[in-house]
């Protein structure tokens, strides 16, 4: 080990769970790591205090996030023969739009009120505010609200204002009760510094920060005389990506294992962080973070409205250029929820014979299909639709299934269906003349190599692959090392630290060919199911 060798540490904030890795600062290369369960997971059945939640719903348990710290951190560190004195700064990223109530002193209204269901954190799949997002795009519609187009003409119910306004109408006293409104992004580096920052990366895509400014006033108050004073909650001192936030307190450094005083990066998302992980933040090079959800983000110098984008934001993903993201609200969920409710015993005790999960079991029985064979064609809406139609009460949809139909088939068949989802948002990406130049694949998914040439047969071109399995993780890493002052920006720590492998995966011809028929099919049921009429209706049967 050099003398002068220096390293970061980057915790990544899960859905399920936290992650912490240990980084050398010169080349990137992990030298440890530490993962940390969530006690509680996502909260989406009852409180633990009892109370039983509604449909959409989805919470999460601050202790869980500090947990993660306590665990997760000196796991790490214990896994590297390196000095604490060694290592420089930290960096953290999370999902989002993950935002709880809180007071001015940013103790969360879930340590306070733990009975109440909105004093806990909304989950970013947290959809139980679609009315009020449908309130704020028919409104923001009717007024003709500028910002609105760069959100490709409708906000999600996942986001800050769809979920404020939800707090507001269903527990006013509540409301009123949080001093801040903050995403777990900012309030986890809040603990880290003891000092409160909003990075503009949450506040761009999720909470609606265009152009210097959130909503008007005057706008919130058309929706309700209480929500004009929204804003005062967020924050308006934006800091850049890369940002310094502060410096790690005693406290904090009790946590983890770390030294007291190293340099805390301004927070930022799992998805946009993981850009520069896999030295992908030139324009052009989409990024798509496959997990429970898939984010797709992408870095560019055009300006362009998007249909059904999450989001453009000035230096939204890298100071410079402008930060495009879109997404699906299901990806891997869908294949969990199949396997966990529709799959027969004696495919599990096939699976464990041949000592493989499920998932593989099936994965094995269907690649050996030829494309089509199945004779099934779903719609991947399982968790509604996040881009391009922004409407989180659609719902699943499978056609061709006859009493032939095997579990194989439905699993083959939703896994296209999650590629065809993506292939409407590249080629709406396109359309709008934002070009796609390299689609570049993360995440946990990236593991199922059938998974992966399909998605590469059904987009017909090539995937890259991140040289990482941690890369949220790497990418806070590296946006710590920014911090810290090793690096002058992010492009530069993201060339030296970050590393993908070009064209892993290649389509083949004869398969992408026959996909295109498949595809023609599934736009065909997206666009005549768009307009929720079938699926809003069961929903409000329910």
């Amino acid at each position: 080990m050099s003398a002068d060798e220096r390293y970061v540490v980057g915790v990544d904030f899960g859905t399920l769970s936290g992650r912490a890795v240990l980084v050398r600062v010169r080349d990137g290369v992990e030298v440890g790591d530490g993962v940390h369960e969530y006690d509680h997971g996502v909260i989406d059945e009852a409180l633990p205090a009892g109370a039983r939640l509604g449909p959409g719903w989805a919470l999460q348990a601050p202790r869980d996030w500090l947990d993660v710290l306590r665990f997760a951190v000196p796991k790490a560190l214990a896994a590297a023969d390196v000095p604490a004195s060694r290592i420089i700064g930290v960096g953290t990223d999370f999902t989002a739009c993950t935002v709880l109530p809180a007071t001015a002193d940013g103790t969360p209204l879930a340590d306070l009120h733990p009975a109440r269901p909105h004093a806990w954190p909304k989950l970013w799949k947290h959809h139980a505010a679609q009315p009020q997002a449908d309130r704020i795009n028919a409104l923001a519609a009717e007024r003709g609200e500028p910002w609105l187009r760069r959100y490709g003409g409708r906000i999600s119910s996942e986001w800050e204002f769809a979920k404020g306004l939800q707090l507001l109408e269903e527990d006013r006293d509540l409301y009123g009760r949080a001093e801040r409104w903050i995403e777990a992004a900012d309030w986890i580096v809040w603990q880290l510094t003891g000092r409160e920052s909003r990075n503009i990366c949450t506040a761009g895509y999720k909470g609606i920060y265009q152009d210097g400014g959130y909503p008007s006033r005057d706008f919130l108050s058309a929706l309700d005389p209480d929500f004009a004073e929204f804003p005062a909650k967020l924050g308006h001192d934006l800091a850049p990506l890369g940002g310094l936030a502060g410096t790690l307190t005693a406290r904090a450094a009790a946590w983890t294992g770390l030294p007291e005083g190293v340099a805390v990066a301004v927070g930022n998302v799992d998805a946009h962080v993981t850009a520069a992980a896999a030295d992908a933040v030139r324009p052009g090079q989409m990024v798509a973070i496959m997990g429970t959800s898939t984010c797709h983000v992408m870095s560019s110098d055009l300006l362009a409205e998007v249909p059904g984008m999450c989001g453009v934001v000035a230096d939204g993903i890298v100071p410079g250029l402008w930060g495009y993201e879109a997404g699906q609200s299901g990806v891997g969920d869908i294949f969990a929820w199949f396997v966990d409710n529709c799959v027969p015993a004696r495919y599990n005790q096939a699976a464990a014979a041949a000592g493989l999960t499920v998932h593989e079991h099936l994965t094995a029985l269907a690649q050996e299909q030829p494309v089509g064979r199945h004779g099934l064609v779903a719609l991947d809406w399982h968790s509604g639709n996040r881009s391009i139609l922004v409407d989180h009460d659609l719902s699943g949809l499978i056609v061709g299934q006859t009493l032939a139909t095997r579990p194989e088939d439905v699993y083959r068949a939703l896994i296209e269906a999650t590629a065809f989802g993506t292939r409407v948002i590249v080629e709406t990406f396109e359309a709008s003349g934002v070009p796609v130049e390299e689609f570049v694949v993360a995440g946990g998914l990236v593991k199922n190599r059938f998974l992966m040439q399909v998605y590469a047969d059904v987009l017909r071109r090539p995937l890259s692959l991140i040289g990482s399995s941690q890369g949220p993780a790497l990418g806070s890493a590296i946006h710590a090392a920014v911090a810290a002052g090793a690096y002058p920006d992010i492009t530069s720590a993201a060339a030296a630290m970050g590393r993908r492998v070009p064209s892993a995966y290649v389509p083949d011809r004869r398969r992408a060919d026959a996909y295109d028929s498949l595809y023609e099919i599934y736009r065909g049921l997206h666009d005549a199911f768009a307009d929720g009429r079938v699926m809003h209706r069961l929903r409000a049967l329910r």
